[in-house]
């Protein structure tokens, strides 16, 4: 078996971390034993490209359980934990390519070598494996029967693509799950963020001034959580009914030219580039810190920032002082990466519960109904999104109501009136 990871005798402390996550992730758990028992996945190849942590070798665990062949990369180049790699190459038999801090050469060469697979089903994180495949593999597109996708940025991307027409295959938008987005994105990035600045900073939040770019479902996530940490929390946005709704949560709203001023922190999450750029760095106090909790590190101009730079140095773990040529410094978190990711151990199990029991339902949700699938981004069947809230409560001990007869009937009818 091939397979590229940085240390095998770090397995056993990836696999102990591995058996703690999955604890707290019973949905996923009871599909893996209905997947054992019925193997919707049998001899399905899948190459996933994956942020490869204690979550995901649970969701590893659970394809294989299903019958699937997977091989597993990375999809950001520094939210590898090298422990969960060298278990899931050692005790489950899985390949794995991915290895934490590679450089973008050995970054791309990993997804070359989990598209080795020849996979019948693709899991994206960002869209970097169903871009590869369309630009540089497209042998392998005969074989493919549907994608899932992971995150908001490679939503966006890929819905381009389906737009363009050249989208070759069809994907489950897994993002745009009420049982992903309402829950990852916004609880899940609000405290994983928030730790992952605290990690690498030891900085206290409160009576802080806090800068949030973007108030999707992350920016809100991220927000509430500063908030409850004592920080002032200014957000910039540039669509108007967020910004108009980030007001009415009790947040200062100004452009990012106004909040750079004033911001102790900055992190963007709005999957966009060059959110700060050089007005931007020029602005900001003494040793503000900025980091990035978007897919990828384009949101902030790093480039400019070097231009702007006499000295740079690593001044701690996970940080990277820039001293301007006006003499202020600009702390860099996680070199612009994901920094729950670079400098935290990502979202918190218990919610990448509801993410990963999205992809594996939707593996198998292709798996038997992908041939009368169109070129196209797709939700998650609004079926597979309530069955996880549903195994969720359950698990959680929480009852809910039913609806009697007569309600259901008043709900569906015009002639009842008042």
């Amino acid at each position: 078996m091939e397979y590229d990871v940085k240390d095998l005798s770090l397995a056993e402390t990836g696999g102990n971390r591995v058996e703690w996550a999955a604890q707290a992730m019973p949905v996923l758990n009871a599909i893996k034993d209905r997947f054992s028992r019925e193997k919707p996945l049998k001899g399905v190849r899948v190459a996933a490209c994956l942020h490869v942590t204690t979550e995901t070798a649970v969701l590893m665990q659970t394809l294989k359980a299903g019958g699937a062949m997977v091989h597993l990369c990375a999809s950001n180049p520094l939210s590898t934990q090298d422990d969960v790699a060298a278990f899931l190459v050692s005790n489950e038999n899985i390949p794995v390519f991915s290895i934490k801090g590679e450089d973008r050469d050995t970054y791309y060469r990993h997804i070359y070598q989990a598209l080795e697979v020849k996979p019948q089903i693709t899991m994206d994180d960002g869209a970097d494996l169903v871009s590869t495949i369309h630009a540089e593999k497209r042998e392998l597109l005969k074989d493919i029967i549907a994608g899932t996708e992971e995150t908001t940025t490679g939503v966006i991307r890929l819905k381009s693509m389906a737009a363009e027409g050249v989208l070759a295959y069809p994907i489950i938008a897994v993002n745009d799950a009420n049982t992903k987005h309402l829950f990852d994105n916004r609880y899940g990035t609000g405290q994983s963020t928030v730790d992952g600045i605290i990690r690498a900073t030891n900085r206290l939040l409160a009576g802080s001034t806090f800068v949030v770019a973007g108030y999707g479902w992350c920016g809100r996530g991220v927000a509430m959580r500063a908030n409850g940490m004592g920080a002032n929390v200014i957000v910039t946005e540039v669509d108007p009914l967020r910004a108009l709704e980030a007001v009415m949560d009790g947040y200062q709203v100004m452009t990012m030219l106004n909040a750079a001023k004033l911001g102790d922190f900055f992190c963007t999450v709005t999957g966009d580039i060059k959110v700060l750029r050089r007005e931007h760095f020029a602005e900001m106090k003494d040793g503000a810190v900025v980091c990035n909790s978007g897919h990828f590190n384009v949101e902030i101009d790093l480039e400019a920032l070097e231009e702007m730079s006499e000295e740079k140095r690593q001044i701690r773990e996970s940080v990277e002082e820039y001293r301007l040529s006006n003499g202020k410094r600009v702390n860099v978190l996680g070199e612009g990466r994901l920094v729950n990711l670079a400098a935290a151990e990502g979202h918190p199990p218990s919610v990448m519960d509801m993410s990963f029991a999205n992809q594996a339902l939707a593996a198998s949700y292709v798996t038997e109904k992908g041939a009368t699938l169109e070129k196209k981004v797709y939700g998650v069947p609004e079926e597979i999104d309530r069955e996880i809230g549903r195994l969720k409560l359950a698990a959680m001990e929480v009852e809910i109501d039913e609806l009697l007869p007569e309600q259901e009937k008043y709900l569906k009818s015009w002639d009842m009136g008042t």
